[in-house]
């Protein structure tokens, strides 16, 4: 079935498919389809260094709390703080993200994000007392923001068509990995002096990151737009060598043909291209607000509301539960994303969160929390059913809404505006985070685990119906195939 792509007065009436006669296809170099050459391998290690990076800040704040909260003896509020606040330093690194990104190209960009990364991570290693500790949050969650543009950018415009799905949705295994990896630290070092250690330990892969961005070849489609095309030819060399450059850097040039060298912020909002920026922005929405980040940020104590009684049981539960079953799930977006489509995992992983969250909160329903001071007994059969309905979510988001989400944002943009329209993405993308992770904790003082839970479960239904009507396939084509395809569409 194509995937509709529905105008404003068609409201999901009529399918739009570019005809395939009309696309002029863009040859690719053939060593693209020989396999993996040493240069590709460098630039997958940047979107592995950039995605462990940013999962691992994502998994370590839920086992560092604890210790954070008796070192400083937090108030709720400043726990949502210090959890959240990373989120905005996020969003505002995504939106620089995008104007570095035009400016001095895809791999400086990913320079500055490992720097950042490396500074934040020693800065809350060395916090004296609270305000320095969401300080050192916000800079290593610019890096985040940062990384977040440029890394699946990065990979979007160097990785051949036929696996650029699986270029970029490495970036979110590699986030799953890196909230696995910070699980377990947590999991080893789960005293209350050793946060420390914990979130430092951020400024190691950080210096890797830096290392490996600066070998790391540059964006021929970049250099293209800075009219540099010897560089890109030397470039796409280096990549694919001993292979015919010339008919792919003649597509590029087709494609940047009649467009200004960088595109303003109007040129970015401008109706022409309203359609794959509306579609961008509403993935990153609903990536957020189905609950995602609430889930991993908010672990442990999800856990200990469920049954689970010691800081243990609730570390060995986030560990394997959520972060190992996420590692393992990503490995069915990375193997099919780009033989099933984008659009089919999709609604497929949308229709599975929703039901997991439903679940959880028919589970809470019958959680009763132990009075105070009462013997632990350990997770109830309830406290059983939602760990369970945990693992089902995420195992749904793992090979949906995660990897998918960020491979169609960084691809359905065309050339001379795609580090800004990645940018606002991005942005909204953590905004929502913001909203979710700031006020996870007093939604379910105000409204309960179980109507919070299920409000994400509505979320997940209406994410499911407009990505149905208004999300298009996206699987085998060339940048500039998807670039017709909205100018047709318009």
């Amino acid at each position: 079935m194509k995937a509709p792509l529905t105008s404003s007065g068609a409201a999901g009436k009529r399918a739009f498919s570019p005809p395939k006669a009309t696309v002029r296809p863009v040859t690719v170099p053939p060593s693209s389809a020989q396999g993996m050459t040493p240069w590709l391998v460098v630039v997958l290690l940047v979107v592995l260094f950039s995605g462990g990076l940013f999962g691992y800040d994502q998994g370590v704040i839920s086992g560092a709390l604890h210790g954070i909260k008796a070192t400083f003896s937090l108030s709720a509020l400043l726990v949502e703080v210090v959890t959240s606040w990373v989120t905005l330093g996020a969003l505002l690194g995504a939106l620089s993200a995008g104007e570095l990104a035009d400016r001095i190209g895809r791999k400086r960009t990913v320079l500055i994000a490992g720097a950042l990364f490396t500074l934040g991570a020693v800065v809350q290693a060395v916090a004296p007392g609270t305000l320095v500790l969401v300080a050192g949050r916000l800079v290593i969650g610019a890096g985040v923001g940062v990384a977040a543009v440029a890394a699946p950018l990065y990979a979007a415009e160097l990785a051949p068509p036929a696996v650029r799905g699986r270029f970029v949705s490495a970036y979110q295994l590699a986030i799953t990995a890196g909230i696995f990896l910070a699980y377990l630290v947590d999991g080893w070092l789960s005293n209350s002096d050793s946060w420390r250690i914990m979130l430092g330990a951020a400024a190691v892969p950080g210096l890797l990151l830096f290392g490996v961005a600066l070998v790391a070849p540059m964006s021929p489609r970049w250099l293209m737009m800075k009219r540099r095309r010897a560089d890109a030819a030397a470039e796409l060399h280096k990549i694919h060598p001993g292979a015919n450059v010339e008919p792919q850097l003649d597509a590029i040039a087709t494609a940047l043909h009649q467009e200004s060298e960088r595109a303003s912020w109007a040129v970015v909002f401008h109706r022409q291209w309203r359609c794959p920026l509306m579609i961008g922005i509403g993935l990153a929405v609903f990536q957020q607000i189905t609950g995602i980040n609430a889930i991993i940020y908010y672990a442990d104590q999800i856990f200990a509301s469920a049954g689970f009684a010691t800081q243990s049981a609730q570390t060995t539960a986030t560990t394997w539960a959520i972060g190992g079953v996420n590692v393992l799930a990503t490995l069915i977006a990375i193997a099919y994303i780009d033989r099933l489509g984008r659009r089919k995992l999709l609604l497929a992983g949308l229709i599975g969160m929703a039901i997991s969250l439903v679940v959880v909160g028919i589970a809470f329903r019958f959680i009763v929390t132990p009075a105070a001071g009462a013997a632990a007994t350990g997770p109830s059969a309830a406290g059983i059913v939602t760990l369970l309905a945990l693992v089902g979510f995420i195992i749904c988001f793992a090979f949906s809404m995660g990897p998918v989400v960020w491979t169609v944002i960084n691809e359905i943009f065309p050339g001379h505006i795609r580090g800004r329209a990645v940018a606002v993405a991005t942005a909204v993308n953590w905004g929502s985070a913001f909203l979710v992770s700031q006020f996870f904790l007093t939604l379910i003082g105000a409204m309960g685990n179980s109507l919070t839970f299920w409000l994400f479960a509505l979320f997940c239904v209406i994410a499911w119906v407009w990505i149905y009507f208004r999300v298009p396939e996206t699987k085998g084509q060339s940048l500039e195939q998807i670039q017709l395809l909205w100018k047709k569409a318009s």
